[in-house]
């Protein structure tokens, strides 16, 4: 399974493909879960925030889309939402 997240022109020099990230799943409770992923393609040019994200400044921002692998242990679906995490 993937994670299709988006970072900021100012952390791209903090990731590189094959890098350990932690992606955070929301869970019924309210909590985050946390699972262990994987860098595994950074895009090599940048594009504006996707329209979904909510305020207008931060979709005219320039971002690079990335790709995350995560392990399914069958409670992740596809189009659920989740979160990147880059140790620091």
């Amino acid at each position: 399974m993937y994670l299709r997240a988006y970072i900021g022109g100012d952390q791209l020099a903090a990731v590189k493909t094959g890098q350990q990230v932690s992606v955070g799943i929301d869970q019924p409770d309210g909590t985050i879960r946390q699972l262990k992923g994987e860098i595994s393609w950074i895009s090599p040019e940048a594009e504006f925030t996707p329209k979904t994200v909510q305020t207008r400044d931060e979709r005219v921002r320039q971002v690079y889309a990335v790709k995350v692998r995560v392990q399914n242990d069958g409670s992740l679906k596809i189009g659920m939402p989740g979160e990147m995490r880059i140790a620091k």
